[in-house]
């Protein structure tokens, strides 16, 4: 028999969910709400799922471990201290849940990322006893960080990032080095407290490379409040999704709209959503949409910065794509978007008049303006617009620059000084989103489609280090 563990990531969300079967039975680990995915994988290896499991109620995800607990008659194990409003198999602290003659899962309580939080020891039988092959650590200890400790309000953080030392040191002292470590959070995610270094970890490299095994309780705690930065908006619906218990998703296609209807919904100041490339929406899109492509992040910006409840409509090139990006929404609990279009911006348009493009430029073009020699066809920078966040702005930034995160900028526009704008991020996927916003105030702006690393090497003004 071989115990064997899949990966199923969400890397749009920064999110793994796990299946560990022995050839027969399986267990599904904080599944993501779109449950098709963790069944396909089972069906293809053959197993049944017997037990879900899920470290904590989520705060950047809706999930999937009711429905798919309902559908295959799994055991549902949640927090026994977690208030819910659904019935599961409630696991506390020391419990031991068996799951075949194989294979066994031992609960550890490891509050840190949440009150409530659990890590699930999975052990292999072996010779009349138990070999730990590796835990389920959710967002407690991740690879080279921890999950944020506030989540749950910043009067909590402080205490909640001592139970998270506390709890990682619990769990290397439990587990022998050669214990593999399978984080949920923690490969992008606003989750972790910092970001992943690595595709796959144990405990002995936690030892060596995680700060929250090598420094005291006191360094640490101070060291991770100190890095945590602004996390999506739309958190704080996720938790409270979670509890309640989700309702199954619905992914079959959404109405289309034709051109009158999208030319009356972006005159109403609805979201409608370009779906494509940042190239492909910069060299033509219909007036008064917003760029965010499927080749980002799109759910997590699109969430945080549109009001919760607000009718979304999505334009793509193809119907997968408006599928692809349904998918993504419902994750974060967005369930259906009030229309959508595919085909191009002339197809989407009433008149020639409502397609527009977006001034495109690079750090070399800035240096070159910033010098008093503006390329041809470029307007020089009045201002130049960072829209990263704070973390990275104070990492470094250029001189003069205005700083407002993207999350911000809807509501601070005004806030904007007049002139003609560069706006930039750290690779050109926010600025476009950012560009998008200013050109349907009437901004006249630039965007900077170029990597932040390349600026000061192309000869922009940085600001000096803080």
């Amino acid at each position: 028999m071989t115990v064997e563990v899949s990966v199923i990531a969400t890397s749009s969300l920064g999110d793994r969910s796990y299946l560990a079967s022995d050839g027969r039975v399986a267990i599904a680990v904080d599944p993501q709400r779109d449950i098709d995915r963790v069944l396909h994988l089972a069906g293809a290896k053959g197993v049944r799922i017997t037990h879900v499991v899920e470290t904590h109620l989520h705060n950047d995800y809706v999930s999937g471990g009711l429905e798919l607990a309902r559908i295959t008659g799994a055991h549902y194990l949640v927090a026994a201290a977690d208030r819910v409003g659904f019935d599961r198999m409630p696991v506390a602290d020391g419990d031991v849940v068996p799951v075949s003659d194989d294979l066994r899962l031992r609960v550890v309580g490891t509050p840190g990322h949440t009150f409530h939080h659990l890590s699930y020891v999975l052990d292999e039988a072996s010779d009349g006893g138990w070999t730990p092959l590796g835990v389920f650590t959710g967002g407690s200890l991740l690879f080279g960080t921890t999950g944020r400790t506030d989540l749950l309000g910043r009067r909590h953080a402080h205490e909640l990032a001592h139970h998270q030392h506390a709890s990682a040191r619990r769990l290397a002292d439990l587990l022998p080095d050669g214990a593999q470590v399978w984080p949920t959070h923690g490969f992008g995610s606003f989750c972790s407290a910092s970001q992943a270094d690595a595709p796959e970890s144990t405990i002995g490299r936690e030892r060596e490379a995680n700060p929250v095994l090598r420094l005291a309780a006191d360094p640490f705690v101070t060291e991770t409040l100190a890095g945590l930065d602004a996390y999506p908006a739309y958190y704080a619906h996720m938790g409270v999704a979670n509890a309640a218990g989700p309702a199954p998703v619905d992914l079959t296609p959404v109405a289309r709209a034709d051109a009158d209807e999208l030319r009356r919904r972006v005159a109403a100041g609805e979201w409608v959503v370009d779906l494509r490339h940042r190239k492909a929406y910069a060299a033509s899109h219909l007036a008064g949409t917003v760029g965010l492509g499927l080749d980002g992040p799109m759910s997590t910006w699109l969430g945080w910065l549109i009001d919760w409840g607000a009718p979304i409509t999505l334009l793509a090139e193809t119907p997968d794509q408006v599928a692809d990006a349904q998918r993504e929404l419902v994750r974060i609990g967005i369930d259906r978007p009030a229309a959508q279009a595919t085909g191009a911006p002339e197809q989407w348009a009433t008149a020639r008049s409502e397609v527009r493009e977006l001034t495109v430029a690079d750090f070399d073009a800035l240096a070159a303006a910033q010098a008093g020699d503006p390329p041809a066809g470029l307007p020089a920078p009045q201002v130049v617009l960072d829209v990263r966040m704070t973390n990275e702005w104070t990492a470094g930034h250029i001189d003069g620059a205005v700083h407002v995160p993207l999350p911000d900028l809807p509501s601070r526009l005004a806030d904007v000084p007049a002139g003609t704008v560069w706006v930039h991020c750290g690779s050109g996927y926010r600025a476009t989103a950012a560009a998008s916003l200013l050109a349907n105030a009437g901004r006249d702006v630039v965007l900077i489609d170029d990597m932040f690393g390349r600026a000061g090497a192309a000869g922009v003004r940085m600001a000096p280090p803080a």
